[in-house]
């Protein structure tokens, strides 16, 4: 991709499909049905909306911030302002009303556009404390009689009423060319787990060198499907599953939530699909749960495939391991793919580290994941696995033109034009992040394998030091004790303490199916999920998974939480990662019980 701007990306891909009716670029689904747009009427509506919002009097280098779910029009506004030079702005809609003031008064939004009536009321909440914004802008029909709050219909009508089309085409084309590739496109707010957050600034250079990069890296045609579901406001979806997709080529189906995945990769059938690892465990730990609660006779048929897969994948290839590993993939492997479509042809993880154990045995079953890793200020993709060498328990080599060292205290440090400009009004931030030869410290600590590829240990931060002096890296503990089936999430403790805990959320299907077979009696959930019984079973799968731990890393002690960590309740960030200070915070007291006897 010679492309250096996402405008010149964009025009490149629809001049490629122009006069291709058949050609479908996005497509979403709502209310039931699915709403398809070929690259031309992208274009088009692309066209309308830049050139509307110059005529609500909105200019080039202006931040106007953006609050939706994913949709079709969310795809429409970001190209449309990065035709323009109009920096977006944009956040995860499930942000309270006060954060939003928080970022929009500290990049000076001038305009924000919503999705609906429930984001434009948290907005309408803290306007009068945004004194920089001056037009509010709704994707669904006209929310508001105030001349202030117009639809996004209303901005394109006036657009139309205005120009014609072949206009509207040579001005976006005009406008799109003086565009540079270090003018700002995106200013993009870490969900960070403590404090206001910083506003990442991301280049249209950061971002096509990035999607370039990617391309020489990830196998994707214009052939391909992609099922998009995370948030498109975060760089891992925006650069994977939005610019990376199109600049392929490929197609772009957008879920109407998360909770419709499961059917929709059914219906979808895609290709390609980004993920993070909490997917992958939940799909791993339904799998495993609906065979418990199979007869005998499919548990056993179960077991015995997979361990003719796991002898396959050690690298048995004699004649008897492949005629079994054929039975095996018919009576079972195959119908589990079925459930993502049948046409899958590899799934993209990134966000955290994915469990050597989770990523076995999709592999097993014959789903390959290729794992990646980065930063939002990082555009945000540093590495990532090649088909054909996918190595579990690493994030694959650097991408091309990125370059990766170690520091001497373990630290990933990266350097390279997918780099970020820094963080908006915070220099001393930014100097704290990129030192003077453009190294940006990740803050992950990791090292290289001896082919190359890049192996995550923990984020630095999160690094545990107990009171007798030892680190302990939380990740991979946690990883490891969550393979249990009856364990849904977790969190380890342990900083400046004598030895390790753990706060633990039991999976409620599991359990309930657990109780059932060991016929355990309850009222309600609340008393099953802190019965002695449970505790003693987890108890049990615990000591056997940490087994092979030093004593210093091992849980001695952990609490039931019958609250699950939620992004509502703040205590994981939008892309499912546990917010630890926030957790440790909302159950100081019941961390306290745990240490009150001595060990």
């Amino acid at each position: 991709m010679t492309a250096t701007t996402i405008p010149e990306m964009f025009l490149s891909v629809c001049a490629r499909y122009e006069g291709n009716p058949n050609k479908i670029a996005y497509t979403h689904r709502s209310e039931g049905a699915w709403h398809p747009l070929t690259h031309e009427e992208v274009r088009q509506q692309v066209e309308l909306f830049a050139d509307g919002l110059l005529r609500y009097g909105l200019a080039p280098g202006e931040r106007v911030g953006v609050v939706s779910e994913n949709r079709t029009e969310w795809v429409v506004v970001d190209f449309a302002m990065a035709g323009i030079g109009i920096v977006d702005v944009p956040i995860f809609p499930t942000l309270t009303a006060h954060q939003e003031q928080f970022i929009f008064n500290n990049c000076e939004a001038t305009a924000i556009i919503v999705s609906n009536a429930a984001q434009l009321r948290k907005v309408l909440e803290v306007w009068d404390e945004m004194p920089t914004v001056r037009l509010i802008i709704t994707m669904n029909e006209h929310l508001s009689d105030n001349p202030r709050i117009v639809s996004m219909q209303s901005v394109m009508e006036r657009s139309r009423a205005e120009s014609t089309p072949q206009e509207r085409r040579t001005k976006f084309t005009t406008l799109a060319s003086r565009v540079r590739s270090e003018d700002l496109l995106t200013l993009i707010y870490t969900s960070g787990t403590t404090g206001n957050p910083k506003g990442v600034m991301l280049t249209h250079r950061n971002l096509t060198a990035n999607v370039d990069s990617a391309l020489h890296t990830i196998d994707v045609t214009e052939t391909d499907s992609f099922l998009s579901y995370l948030p498109m406001c975060h760089s891992y979806e925006r650069m994977t599953g939005h610019y990376l997709a199109f600049a392929a080529g490929a197609s772009v189906y957008i879920a109407e939530s998360i909770e419709s995945v499961a059917e929709l990769m059914k219906e979808v059938k895609p290709t390609i699909m980004t993920s993070v690892p909490r997917l992958f465990e939940r799909i791993r730990a339904r799998v495993l749960g609906a065979v418990e609660r199979d007869s005998p006779i499919k548990q056993k048929i179960f077991r015995w495939a997979m361990k003719v897969g796991e002898r396959y994948d050690e690298g048995d290839r004699g004649v008897f391991t492949v005629l079994q590993r054929a039975i095996a993939d018919k009576l079972v492997f195959s119908k589990i793919r079925e459930r993502t479509g049948g046409r899958l042809r590899f799934f993209v993880s990134g966000g955290a580290a994915l469990n050597h154990e989770v990523g076995r045995f999709f592999r097993i079953i014959g789903l390959t994941i290729v794992e990646g890793y980065g930063l939002t200020e990082t555009s945000p993709v540093i590495s990532a696995h090649r088909l054909g060498d996918v190595v579990l328990g690493t994030v694959g080599p650097p991408l091309p033109g990125v370059e990766v060292r170690i520091a001497e205290d373990g630290e990933i440090l990266a350097r390279g034009p997918s780099i970020m400009k820094g963080y908006w009004n915070d220099d001393a931030a930014t100097r704290e992040c990129i030192d003077a030869d453009g190294w940006l410290h990740t803050g992950d600590i990791g090292e290289f394998t001896e082919k190359g590829h890049l192996r995550i240990t923990d984020r630095k931060k999160h690094l545990l030091v107990s009171s007798g002096g030892k680190n302990i890296a939380p990740g991979p503990i946690e990883a490891l004790i969550m393979q249990s089936p009856l364990i849904d999430q977790m969190m380890l403790v342990g900083d400046a303490r004598e030895f390790c805990t753990a706060l633990i959320v039991p999976d409620a299907e599991a359990v309930r199916t657990w109780a059932e077979k060991n016929t355990v009696k309850y009222e309600s959930q609340e008393t099953l999920w802190t019965s002695p019984e449970l505790h003693r079973a987890m108890e049990a799968d615990i000591n056997k998974l940490q087994r092979e731990l030093p004593k210093y890393e091992r849980v001695r002690r952990f609490a039931v939480i019958t609250k699950p960590f939620t992004v509502e309740n703040g205590l994981l960030t939008p892309t499912l990662k546990v917010k630890r200070k926030a957790v440790l915070a909302a159950h100081a007291e019941t961390i306290d019980h745990l240490y009150e006897r001595p060990e």
